[in-house]
């Protein structure tokens, strides 16, 4: 089967440990040459879901504070798999929808590496939840991430300025506060998989920046007034601060995309001269 056929496949799988591994398997396969021609298989209209967690509105998801005992630390563990398993359907897809877009090998070994990664993140973090004796689905989520897919689907241009460099590179912002947090309670494996994660996210975002300035110079676009653009049209609200600018400078991502649309411009502006 080609390329396209088993990310379908991926996508369609409803068990999230099974997708996970599922999709290790294809990006060898891939990668070592037995998966060989992209195909013309579409991705499913939306991926395969377990029958839990509930999905609610996020402003229906309970949060819960990090402290001494294992209750927040679950419920922070269980979001942040939640959108490790997004993310995983967000690369399959992106690598699947896009196959007729006349795109470089290079697109979908980078994609495909990518959703390697949100594997790899997902079965981490579920093992993890194990340990402390909770399991992914025992508490409710949202379906935020996916409707931005959703809503960004006709537009590779769109998908590419919100999925990475909206949603994904706010994980670069608030992910060093949360090792931080587990760390101060002493939950020192919970933070270490934190930060192999934030350590890939970096890349992921990078990933993303070099294709969406990949395509807007095929339809000879100036990247940074095109993000504006699409993220006016496809975000809500203003982008929120405080921003990571050392991580996000490390994935190419500079602040003069993000500067002009943060609710607070003066985060950037130079430090005031004390003298």
């Amino acid at each position: 089967m080609p390329l396209t056929a088993h990310l379908a496949g991926a996508l369609s799988i409803t068990d999230p440990v099974e997708k996970a591994g599922q999709t290790r398997l294809l990006v060898a396969g891939w990668r070592d040459g037995s998966i060989a021609g992209l195909g013309t298989t579409p991705p499913p209209v939306r991926p395969g879901r377990p029958a839990r967690p509930e999905l609610k509105p996020p402003r229906d998801v309970p949060r819960r504070r990090i402290g001494p005992s294992a209750g927040g630390r679950i419920a922070l563990l269980h979001a942040i798999a939640h959108i490790e398993l997004n993310a995983i359907d967000l690369a399959l897809d992106m690598a699947c929808r896009y196959a007729d877009a006349d795109l470089p090998r290079a697109f979908f070994d980078d994609w495909l590496g990518v959703a390697d990664d949100e594997a790899r993140h997902f079965l981490m973090l579920n093992d993890r939840l194990a340990k402390l004796d909770a399991t992914y689905g025992d508490l409710p989520a949202h379906d935020g991430l996916w409707q931005a897919a959703q809503e960004t689907a006709h537009d590779l241009l769109a998908r590419l300025a919100i999925a990475p460099l909206v949603l994904e590179a706010r994980g670069l912002d608030v992910t060093p506060a949360m090792i931080d947090r587990l760390r101060a309670v002493g939950d020192d494996e919970s933070a270490d998989a934190f930060a192999i994660i934030m350590h890939d996210e970096v890349g992921h975002v990078g990933v993303g920046k070099r294709w969406f300035d990949y395509v807007c110079g095929l339809q000879r676009l100036d990247p940074v007034s095109s993000w504006h653009r699409l993220v006016g049209t496809y975000f809500r609200g203003p982008l929120k601060p405080p921003f990571n600018i050392a991580a996000r400078e490390a994935a190419g991502f500079a602040a003069a995309f993000y500067q002009p649309m943060s609710e607070r411009d003066d985060l950037f502006a130079p430090p005031a001269d004390s003298g």
